[in-house]
C-alpha cells in the first residue's frame, strides 16, 4: 500500500490492531489491507517482586495499554496525517498462564501472580498424577490449586478466574472468554472438542467440593473460542477505557484473547502440524504443532493447542534474553565511564556478532541466565552466575557466546526430549529480540536444536502482529476458511525471510558447552540455596 492509500484505509476505519503485553513491553501494531504494519506504539514497563510474588498491578496495566495506543496515534498522525478514530478488527494478547481471581462484584480478590512464579510446586505435582497430564507452575489451574491447598480465603468467593488478556479483553468488549491457545494454558484443552478436557473437569470438580468449595470450575473459567469465532466487538465503555480522550469509536469486531504462545505461532505461519516456532525475548518457548501424541507424560514438556485447536509440544523457559540484558547494560557503562558512547543497538549487535567469532564450545566459560526459577531444569529459584574452570579462554568473544548461547541451552535440554520422540519438524521459524542481529542467533539456535531455523522480514514484529492478524481474520475470513488456509493466502504468500541449517563444528561445540551448562547446575543450585 502506498501512503495515500493508507492515510484512506486508515480514515475509513478499516485498519486492524494487535496489541499485546510483554515482559518488558507492551507494543500496539496497527496492520493495513496487505497485513503489513502500517504504524506501531509501545510502552515500556517491569515486573515487581513483592512478598516473594512476580506481579504487575492493573493500574500499571491500565496505564501501558493507554500510553501504547496513544503512542499508536500519534504515529499515525506522524507519517500519515490523519487522525485514528476507528478500527474494523481489534485483539488483545498477553503473556500466557498466571492468576488473576475476581469476585461477583468484579473486585480483584488476589494480586496478579504471573507466569515467572514458582511457588505452585505442590499443588502441580499433585495436579499432574490425579489428571495424567503435565500440568507446569505457572498454569492457572496450578495457582488455584495451590491457593486452595494453602487455605486462602479468597478462593470460595471466586466467581471469574483469568488471564491477563482475558482481563483486558473482558473490561473491553465484557465478554469473559478466551482464545484457546490462550485457555490451554489454564486447564488442559480436549482438542477434539476445542474446550477444556471434561474428564479433567469432573476430577478437578470432585477435588474442589472434597475441600469444601461450592463453585465449579466451569463456571469460573472463560468460555473458550476458536480463532475467527465471535468474541464481541469493543464496547462504548471499552473503547474510553482504551482511549480516555473519546476519540476512538466502539463497534471494532473483537478476536478471542490469545496468549504469546499462539501470537507467536500466528506470526510465524506456525499453526499446521510439523511446523514450529521459537519465541525469544525474556523467557523463550518452542512450540511444536505434532501429528500425534508423545508417547508419556513429560515434566519439561507443555501440552498446549494452536489458536485452532491443534495439540502443541511447548518447551517453556523462564528465562532467555535478561542476563544479555543485564551485561550490556554493565559494558554500556564501562564504556561512558571510559569516555566513549555506543547506541544500545550497536552493542547489542557488537556482542552478538563477537559470539560467532568464539570457541564452539565457548572456551570453558559458562553462563547460567537464570533470574527466576527454571522448571525444567528443576530450579525454584534462580541466580545469574557465569562459571568457567581456572584454564577457560576468557576472551571476550567467547564471554558473548556464553551469553547467546546460554540464553538458550535450557531449551535445548527441552527438546532434546522431543528430538528422541521422534517429533518431526518440517520449518522452525524464529521471532523476537534475540533474532533482531541477522544470522547470529538463528544459526546458533539451529545448531543447538540441530534443525534448520528461519527468519521472516517481520520477526521483529512478533507477537503484537500476530495478533494482529488473528484479527484480521476474524474480519476478513472466506466462508469455511480455516486459519492455515488464511495465512497462507492472505498473509504469507510472499514473505521474505532467511533461513540457516547446523553447523556440524557449531553443533559438537554446542553439544559439549551444554554437557558442561548441565555440571554446572550443581553449582547453581548451592547458589540458590546459600545467597539470599
Amino acid at each position: 500500500m502506498d501512503h495515500t492509500a493508507i492515510s484512506k484505509f486508515i480514515q475509513e476505519g478499516k485498519g486492524v490492531l494487535g496489541i499485546e503485553f510483554g515482559s518488558t513491553r507492551i507494543k500496539a501494531v496497527l496492520i493495513g489491507e496487505d497485513h503489513a504494519p502500517i504504524a506501531s506504539g509501545d510502552h515500556t514497563w517491569e515486573n515487581r517482586l513483592e512478598n516473594g510474588v512476580w506481579t504487575y498491578h492493573l493500574d500499571d496495566v491500565w496505564a501501558g495499554l493507554r500510553d501504547a495506543y496513544q503512542n499508536l496515534v500519534k504515529d499515525v498522525q506522524a507519517q500519515y496525517g490523519v487522525t485514528l478514530d476507528a478500527l474494523a478488527g481489534f485483539g488483545v494478547s498477553a503473556m500466557m498462564h498466571g492468576y488473576l481471581p475476581f469476585g461477583k462484584d468484579g473486585s480483584q480478590l488476589a494480586e496478579f501472580r504471573t507466569w515467572r512464579n514458582t511457588m505452585t510446586g505442590e499443588a502441580a505435582a499433585e495436579l499432574t498424577d490425579l489428571l495424567g497430564f503435565n500440568i507446569p507452575q505457572r498454569w492457572s489451574i496450578a495457582h488455584l490449586y495451590q491457593a486452595m491447598l494453602n487455605g486462602e480465603a479468597h478462593v470460595k468467593d471466586i466467581d471469574h478466574l483469568t488471564t491477563l488478556a482475558g482481563y483486558i479483553h473482558w473490561q473491553l468488549s465484557g465478554k469473559k472468554v478466551l482464545g484457546v491457545g490462550e485457555a490451554s494454558g489454564m486447564f488442559p484443552i480436549d482438542s477434539a472438542k476445542g474446550d477444556y478436557d471434561q474428564r479433567m473437569v469432573d476430577l478437578f470438580d470432585a477435588l474442589a467440593a472434597v475441600k469444601g468449595y461450592s463453585w465449579k470450575l466451569r463456571d469460573i473459567l472463560p468460555q473458550v473460542l476458536s480463532a475467527g469465532e465471535d468474541a464481541g466487538v469493543l464496547t462504548a465503555e471499552g473503547a474510553k477505557l482504551l482511549d480516555p480522550t473519546g476519540t476512538l469509536k466502539p463497534g471494532a469486531l473483537m478476536a478471542p484473547p490469545e496468549g504469546d504462545a499462539g501470537t507467536g505461532m500466528a506470526a510465524t505461519n506456525s499453526v499446521a502440524a510439523r511446523t514450529g516456532n521459537v519465541s525469544a525475548g525474556t523467557s523463550v518457548f518452542a512450540m511444536v504443532v505434532l501429528e500425534k501424541p508423545l508417547s508419556k507424560v513429560y515434566p519439561e514438556i507443555d501440552m498446549v493447542t494452536t489458536p485452532t485447536g491443534k495439540p502443541v509440544a511447548m518447551v517453556h523457559c523462564n528465562n532467555c534474553t535478561s542476563d544479555i540484558n543485564a551485561w550490556a547494560g554493565m559494558l554500556k557503562g564501562f564504556l561512558e565511564a571510559s569516555g566513549h558512547t555506543i547506541s544500545t543497538n550497536d552493542l547489542y549487535t557488537t556482542i552478538f556478532n563477537a559470539a560467532l567469532k568464539g570457541d564452539k564450545d565457548c572456551g570453558g566459560v559458562i553462563n547460567v541466565a537464570y533470574f527466576s526459577g527454571e522448571p525444567v531444569t528443576g530450579l525454584d529459584e534462580g541466580r545469574p552466575m557465569i562459571v568457567r574452570t581456572p584454564d577457560a579462554n576468557m576472551s571476550f568473544a567467547n564471554f558473548a557466546r556464553s551469553l547467546v548461547v546460554g540464553a538458550m541451552t535450557s531449551l535445548k535440554l527441552g527438546m532434546d526430549i522431543l528430538a528422541r520422540e521422534n517429533v518431526k519438524i518440517d520449518t522452525l521459524l524464529g521471532h523476537g529480540g534475540y533474532f533482531k542481529t541477522p544470522v547470529v542467533g538463528q544459526k546458533l539456535l539451529a545448531a543447538a536444536l540441530k534443525t534448520p531455523v528461519s527468519v521472516m522480514e517481520t520477526a521483529g514484529e512478533g507477537g503484537p502482529w500476530g495478533m494482529a492478524l488473528l484479527a484480521a481474520y476474524r474480519v476478513n475470513k472466506r466462508d469455511g476458511e480455516s486459519l492455515e488456509d488464511y495465512l497462507n493466502r492472505a498473509v504469507f504468500a510472499t514473505a521474505k525471510g532467511s533461513s540457516e541449517s547446523p553447523d556440524y563444528t557449531d553443533v559438537t561445540g554446542i553439544d559439549a558447552y551444554t554437557a558442561q551448562f548441565v555440571q554446572a547446575l550443581e553449582a547453581e543450585k548451592a547458589a540458590v540455596a546459600n545467597i539470599k
